[in-house]
């Protein structure tokens, strides 16, 4: 794509980087063949390639953003399947957070909009604060299909109970069984530890049977990826150059998360702190180090261990959310895994598509999530399994709140696989 920036935007670091993404987009479209919102609008302003048209106009215009850019790349749901499929690697990420950053600074949302969003902002990286919020939400779940639009839907999506706060959330080392293979610095995360405190006891359980010592180390929280992709750049990075601060003095070989769309998060503190003097290289040995907890089993030798565990074969559905399989490219690792354990794992048809969560997706545009939350629903239970399987707290939770089977992370399953409790529910 020809580009005319001038050399004086093309001095601002964020420019000249986006200017380089769209230079490689050549236009072909491939990208809508596998766009969520695109199949479901069919308009082409609802496909990468027509919000990178939007994004480019934008930015190379140098002007405030429109209601027409901001209607369309709000219903971007950072799937990143346009990812995977463009052929010329266009990195449609960064493109879209550098657009949303931009329509932060320079459109007035209306009020409620502005409101909702700020609220989203403030609480959702507090765990504290999000428990007592889910706790009125709790109250106002009965009233749900009364509520109009996303008031409805955030009172729907509140949760039937809430687990207490789980100690293994606090700062802390827990000891390897057996020798110690490696030190490990787990994120807890932020939402998660709220809504299932039970996947981080998992994971610490699951990994220091596999003989790697866990820190949970003190300063570290919320990677940043929700404030981030509301185009809170600042404070996004605020709480990657937090967690990169706290990684550093616990001094671990690797970063493990459990949380895919965390994952790929921290796995890009490189880039979002590269023009950070003081924790560039440090933001880049970061993300070198950090893997998915699926990766770190693999690398710590799963496999042999479980040896197809004392479990009943269940048939699992497994679904890769979006930041696993696009932002990360784990693709059929969760699966080997859950195989090596003693399950069937069952892959989900049409399972590139989103299932409509995608951070604060579902808040924000509750009717289009619910669409996409249907459709993943739909297909995951034809394929009959006893349980479905995820690495992303948010699939969790919107997967649940469209089917009625039992929705798990893929570390209970490993974790009681080999020797942990039965997980809830199955």
């Amino acid at each position: 794509m020809q580009t005319d920036f001038s050399l004086a935007q093309l001095a601002d670091p964020d420019v000249a980087a986006s200017e380089q993404i769209l230079r490689r987009c050549v236009h072909c479209g491939f990208c809508t063949a596998t766009c969520p919102t695109f199949k479901l609008l069919g308009d082409e302003l609802d496909s990468p390639r027509g919000r990178i048209y939007l994004i480019k106009d934008m930015l190379e215009n140098d002007r405030a953003a429109d209601a027409l850019t901001v209607r369309h790349v709000d219903r971007c749901l950072s799937c990143l399947s346009c990812m995977t499929t463009c052929p010329s690697g266009v990195n449609y990420m960064h493109l879209v957070d550098h657009a949303r950053a931009h329509i932060e600074r320079t459109f007035a949302r209306p009020p409620a909009d502005r409101w909702l969003r700020r609220l989203l902002a403030f609480l959702l990286p507090r765990p504290a604060l999000f428990r007592a919020a889910l706790l009125g939400a709790m109250a106002a779940r009965l009233l749900a299909r009364f509520l109009p639009g996303r008031l409805g839907a955030m009172a729907g999506m509140a949760p039937r109970r809430l687990s207490p706060p789980s100690p293994v959330d606090r700062p802390q080392t827990f000891p390897a069984e057996g020798g110690r293979k490696m030190r490990v610095a787990l994120l807890t995360g932020c939402a998660q530890t709220v809504l299932d405190p039970a996947i981080n006891e998992a994971t610490v359980r699951l990994l220091t049977r596999m003989g790697a010592e866990v820190v949970v180390a003190e300063g570290a929280g919320c990677c940043g990826a929700l404030v981030h992709h509301m185009g809170r750049a600042g404070a996004g990075k605020r709480a990657a150059a937090a967690n990169v601060r706290a990684w550093m003095r616990a001094a671990p070989d690797r970063i493990v998360v459990n949380a895919s769309g965390c994952g790929t998060q921290v796995k890009d503190y490189g880039y979002m702190l590269r023009n950070d003097r003081a924790l560039a290289e440090n933001a880049a040995w970061v993300s070198a180090r950090t893997r998915d907890l699926t990766e770190l089993l693999d690398e710590l030798g799963f496999a042999e261990r479980a040896a197809n565990g004392p479990v009943p074969r269940l048939r699992v559905a497994y679904h890769s959310a979006c930041s696993m399989q696009h932002g990360q490219k784990i693709t059929t690792l969760p699966m080997r895994l859950l195989e090596a354990a003693g399950f069937e794992p069952l892959a989900v048809p049409e399972g590139h598509i989103c299932c409509g969560s995608a951070g604060t997706y579902n808040l924000l545009q509750p009717e289009l999530a619910a669409r996409l939350g249907a459709r993943k629903a739909a297909r995951i239970e034809s394929t009959e399994p006893d349980a479905v399987a995820a690495g992303n707290i948010g699939c969790m939770v919107q997967i649940a709140g469209a089917t009625s089977l039992p929705v798990l992370h893929t570390a209970q399953l490993l974790d009681w696989a080999t020797g942990g409790p039965r997980p809830e529910g199955v």
